[in-house]
């Protein structure tokens, strides 16, 4: 299944001169000659405008700290982390490293500091820049904190041996330890760095040059580094802008944090491409209410349900959502709307085992190739994701539907989430689905935890409803009514909305949520 775009077309009918670029720093450099002085983005709490930037003030404040990070030795195929929320910094701090070529590593605001210090090493980044609060945290505390190698060191010339090539932070604000500088590092330097350097630096960025890397993490994996390319990337914000409606002038609210695919991909590249006001808040759905690849509840689906395209599945390792459906939901399919069309550029198959397509009706897994698709993950081996001829291998278990209106793909659930339990496989969304259908129920988490004689013992993390009592004896008696007996927990838990653990990709943290689960059941 593909389909019927070709992915070397990388403008759209009528494109203006944004809509032809295919590095970022062509878009940045356009987009300021296209609609100068428009706001492009802005952060906002409720009606008050806390910061905004211009489309002039974006290429001028990018290609100030530009020059400064090309003074402090940062050059094509260089790695620069950025801690930054949603809002103005965000895009200078993304425009200024990819511009000259550099690798730009945004980094999640809600990482730990067990994650941060994985993510600095598997990254493999030289410098870093700071937001320095935001929403009570305070990133240089956090930074330091996750590194106390740091103390006492100064921002320059640094030797931190679990971050081995970070030789600068550079923050703002008063107080800061020695080992982070101010702005100023880049920016007093960025006077030795001429306009006419840069410009010339730019013109040897090209589509193929890597742009961006994008740490994810899986339910149940590890931190991963996906590359992208600026054609690629470029070449989705062209379709994504087409498809989401984005022009001149409208107000763009930014529902994901951009250091997420989603909120990159879906709002603030394709934004500033079309002229938009790329709308922030500090505050996203970015909670256990809305946690990606998990069963949602009805009136939590209602707040982010929104317009066609109702998007099916999408990933950091596909430039954001690659299928949509033409219904929202289909019956017994609660995680993802049902995929009735790809985007251009994608090519996929659902496929066993041995990469051969499967029959409709048959459960396999999704495989994706194209254009917009990662050139590769950072540190890791080709073979381990992708197949022999260049299919990636999402994970996602799938399985087709013959209609008469044609084929569609339904969502069926993550391979390395299905439980095996007395040799049959569960899936965790079908029996999930079930128990929030039940009164008192808001979430539920169903997991494995090991067992000698079943190998897997299935057990529920349930968060009820505002102000509900749940009673387990009949929620399992109901279950036992419309599941499978092996599809049935067998132990539940009461958690709050926040005591249900997160990955910083806002993903429920299965391993955790199962570690917690043996501790409360005293196994």
């Amino acid at each position: 299944m593909s389909s019927d775009t070709a992915p070397s077309v990388l403008e759209t009918p009528g494109a203006d001169a944004p809509g032809k670029a295919t590095t970022f720093a062509q878009l940045i450099r356009a987009a300021a000659a296209a609609y100068g002085d428009a706001v492009a983005v802005v952060l906002e709490d409720g009606e008050d405008v806390v910061s905004q930037i211009t489309y002039r003030e974006l290429d001028e404040r990018s290609a100030l700290v530009a020059r400064g990070l090309l003074a402090r030795g940062i050059g094509k195929g260089a790695r620069v982390g950025f801690v930054h929320g949603n809002g103005p910094e965000f895009a200078v701090s993304l425009a200024a490293i990819s511009r000259i070529g550099a690798i730009a590593v945004p980094i999640s605001t809600m990482i730990r500091a067990n994650e941060l210090v994985r993510v600095l090493r598997q990254s493999d980044v030289q410098g870093v820049i700071l937001q320095r609060t935001m929403l009570g945290k305070d990133f240089a505390e956090r930074i330091v904190d996750a590194l106390p190698e740091l103390d006492g060191q100064e921002s320059g010339a640094l030797r931190v041996s679990r971050a081995p090539y970070l030789r600068w932070i550079v923050s703002e604000g008063q107080g800061l330890p020695s080992c982070i500088a101010g702005l100023e590092f880049l920016t007093d330097a960025a006077a030795t760095v001429d306009e006419a350097l840069l410009a010339e630096i730019e013109s040897e960025v090209h589509p193929t040059d890597q742009m961006v890397e994008i740490y994810t993490s899986g339910s149940m994996a590890l931190p991963k580094g996906v590359r992208h390319a600026h054609g690629p990337v470029l070449f989705r914000s062209h379709t994504m802008r087409a498809m989401i409606g984005h022009h001149f002038g409208k107000r763009v609210p930014c529902r994901l944090p951009m250091f997420w695919v989603g909120g990159l991909m879906m709002y603030l590249v394709p934004g500033l491409e079309a002229g938009s006001v790329v709308v922030c808040t500090e505050r996203t759905l970015s909670n256990s209410r809305f946690a990606m690849g998990s069963v949602l509840a009805e009136e939590d689906l209602a707040l982010i349900r929104g317009p066609k395209p109702w998007w099916g599945l999408g990933m950091s390792e596909t430039l954001g959502p690659y299928s949509w459906g033409d219904d929202f939901r289909a019956p017994g399919y609660p995680v993802c709307a049902p995929m009735d069309h790809f985007g251009p550029g994608y090519e996929i198959r659902i496929a066993d085992t041995d990469h051969r397509p499967v029959a409709a009706g048959e459960v396999g897994e999704m495989q994706v190739r194209g254009y917009p698709i990662a050139s590769g993950l950072h540190k890791i081996e080709r073979s381990e994701h992708y197949t022999p001829d260049g299919y990636y291998r999402t994970g996602d278990m799938c399985t087709i539907e013959d209609r008469a209106e044609g084929r569609r793909v339904h969502f069926v659930g993550r391979g390395g989430d299905m439980i095996k339990v007395a040799s049959s496989n569960v899936s965790p969304a079908e029996v999930e689905m079930e128990m929030q259908s039940l009164d008192g129920v808001h979430s539920a988490y169903v997991v494995g935890i090991p067992d000698k004689e079943r190998g897997s013992l299935l057990v529920a993390a349930v968060v009820p409803r505002d102000g509900a009592a749940l009673d387990f004896a009949a929620i399992e008696t109901e279950l036992r009514r419309r599941l499978s007996g092996y599809k049935v927990p067998r132990a539940y838990v009461q958690l709050s909305r926040e005591e249900v653990p997160l990955l910083h990709s806002n993903k429920v943290a299965r391993r955790e949520v199962a570690k917690l689960m043996e501790e409360r059941l005293g196994r």
